[in-house]
């Protein structure tokens, strides 16, 4: 019985999102994964629509897989994509933030001048903002105009604005008033903030009446954006004009609250320092002025992090927390962990604020601003924000400890990592693997081996286990210092302890037992690969044969290739191995395995050549690589 679209698109996904887990990196489209489609799918059942419903909603998370299915329907005979499939794979590409990818697929479809629904060129329009490639979504909007809808206009208009490019957003603007659609705050909050700053305060005041014409989308709020008008005007010193559009603003439905009073009152008395002129400000807050609600500000400062306007995020939130204005306790976690990644003392600041208020930050807030801080190489101020905490006694369970104990590490401070590793257990709190991890991987990176075998030796003795990354760590860094052999007992450890050993396992012990001259160790490590898994022995191949060749193991590495890996596939693994024979002068070795390879198998030949001939040009010596290859 014929299975149905949706029957046939559940069937598709689940096989390859299974036979990918065997690839490397897993969850990465391989050849492999074109036969495993080819069993499953008839030629007559493949169309746009099921292309579309194997990548919308399986395949979303997984764009490699996505974006080689949509590859792979491309090459078959007689298919076609439609609107519906590029839609599919736009949506999983940017889901994924494949913005490189997306923008290439997208430039094919304006070579070919392929038309598309106006919902998908607004999703694309999303991602180049999202991306900080405004004016590629710019260029879509004056090819479609409003047609895209009204949230994408308005993300457009603000980020447009965000960037400075105050003349294009007010194209923008005229042609959103032209056409009747409304308006957002973010849209034209972000814009008006921008352009008060140097615009004329007369042409503010026509666009705002312009917007009061059309109307605006729910959720549209004037105290917010009269907050933004006269913090724009007072970030250029514009004093009398923001005095003057208070009561402007007030008319036009647009009523000022305390924030916007205080904003003018302090700008007043640093520029002017007229205290006549603070106090009549100050009496028409108390005349006229409303308490500002946080809910408002909240719903705006959330809108302008999820759209990456981080600037404008970081800003409104320093005029809320000077002015000690109301905010939520979930609004200033968003705050420090986005604002940290573009000014690490922002996020302090508004961190110290959050303690002020009594309210400990979340732990995926700390983290976000620990990882900025490293990142920034801001080391003393990591180190003074867990010593604020500290104080506050934020460090109390296993989840707190690991975090300040992980990031001690990221940031090389090792000591202080294992004072507080061992403040936690005198707690009576048992470190998790991860923690034995993070201490044992930041001592093998600063070279400090005998600690990291005692931590090795009281996990065990603690009864925690070690996982995939706790062998990985312990091997990489023997094999690298010419300890293959201890790194070889810990793989059979690992092994005896029933834990898989993945391709970076195998990479990292198979590079130390060749540049320890331990060839035959080697091959039967990678046999061992090879029965554990025969895609993940392919993974490990080509590494393999070049650290053969870096040695200078020619001979082993022809006799490997010669053996299960001469077909088309492995075409590669031999190109490889003969341009390390060229650039080492192997040329009697090279002819031998080209002839070989030659009676041997033709089609492999071919692929061969091809790759070789390919490699001329970076070859540092392309005579012998011409000579190889006319041998064959």
């Amino acid at each position: 019985m014929r299975k149905s679209t949706s029957e046939l698109a559940n069937l598709i996904s689940r096989s390859l999102i299974t036979a990918s887990t065997k690839s490397f990196p897993t969850r990465t489209w391989t050849p492999q994964l074109e036969q495993t489609l080819h069993q499953l799918v008839r030629r007559d059942s493949l169309n746009s629509s099921l292309v579309a419903r194997v990548i919308d909603p399986f395949l979303l998370n997984h764009h490699s897989l996505a974006y080689g299915f949509f590859n792979w329907a491309s090459q078959q005979p007689g298919f076609s994509h439609s609107s519906i499939s590029y839609q599919s794979l736009f949506k999983s590409l940017s889901i994924s933030r494949q913005f490189n990818d997306l923008d290439k697929v997208f430039s094919y479809v304006k070579l070919k001048n392929i038309k598309l629904d106006p919902c998908v060129y607004g999703s694309i329009m999303h991602s180049y903002i999202v991306s900080k490639k405004t004016q590629k979504a710019f260029l879509i909007f004056k090819e479609m105009g409003c047609g895209i809808g009204v949230e994408v206009c308005n993300l457009l208009l603000a980020a447009l604005a965000s960037d400075g490019n105050l003349r294009d957003a007010r194209k923008v603007f005229d042609e959103m008033f032209v056409r009747g659609v409304e308006f957002s705050i973010l849209g034209v909050g972000v814009f008006l903030w921008r352009f008060c700053r140097n615009g004329e305060l007369s042409e503010v005041l026509r666009m705002l009446d312009e917007v009061r014409k059309i109307g605006s989308c729910s959720g549209f709020n004037g105290s917010v954006l009269a907050v933004l008008v006269v913090h724009g005007l007072c970030l250029e010193c514009r004093v009398e004009e923001a005095v003057y559009v208070l009561d402007e603003l007030r008319g036009r439905d647009c009523k000022p609250d305390f924030m916007a009073y205080r904003i003018v009152a302090e700008t007043v008395k640093k520029v002017t320092g007229d205290v006549v002129e603070v106090e009549k400000v100050l009496k028409k807050k108390r005349k006229f002025g409303v308490a500002p609600r946080g809910k408002d500000y909240k719903e705006f400062i959330f809108a302008l992090i999820s759209e990456r306007m981080i600037c404008e995020a970081k800003d409104l939130g320093e005029i809320i927390v000077s002015g000690n204005f109301p905010v939520e306790e979930d609004v200033l976690n968003a705050l420090i962990g986005s604002v940290s990644s573009i000014d690490p003392c922002s996020a302090i600041y508004f961190m110290n604020f959050m303690l002020e208020k009594q309210w400990l930050p979340a732990i995926l807030t700390m983290s976000n601003l620990s990882r900025s801080l490293c990142k920034h190489g801001k080391i003393e101020e990591l180190l003074e924000v867990f010593e604020v905490l500290s104080a506050k006694e934020y460090f109390v369970d296993s989840e707190t400890y690991n975090l300040k104990v992980s990031f001690l590490c990221k940031a090389g401070r090792v000591r202080e990592a294992y004072q507080v590793f061992q403040e936690m257990k005198k707690k009576g709190l048992s470190p998790d693997v991860s923690l034995y991890n993070s201490l044992m991987e930041a001592c093998c990176r600063e070279d400090l081996i005998r600690p990291a075998k005692r931590l090795w030796d009281e996990m065990f003795a603690n009864g925690c286990e070690g996982n995939l990354k706790t062998y990985n760590i312990l091997i990489g860094k023997f094999s690298k210092i010419g300890q293959a052999e201890e790194a070889h007992r810990i793989f059979h450890k690992m092994q005896d302890k029933g834990v898989k050993p993945d391709t970076t396992t195998y990479l990292s012990l198979l590079e130390g037992l060749c540049e320890e001259k331990e060839i035959k160790t080697a091959l039967e490590v990678f046999i061992e690969s090879i029965n554990q898994d025969a895609t993940l022995a392919w993974n490990v191949l080509n590494s393999f044969v070049l650290f053969l060749c870096k040695e200078g193991y020619f001979s082993d590495a022809c006799e490997l290739l010669r053996g299960r890996y001469n077909d088309v596939k492995h075409a590669n693994s031999h190109a490889m191995m003969l341009k390390c024979m060229a650039d080492s002068g192997e040329l009697a070795l090279a002819i031998e395995h080209m002839k070989w390879v030659s009676n041997n198998s033709p089609s492999v030949l071919h692929a061969v050549v091809a790759e070789l001939l390919a490699s001329l040009s970076s070859s540092t010596k392309p005579d012998l690589l011409r000579q190889i290859i006319q041998s064959g």
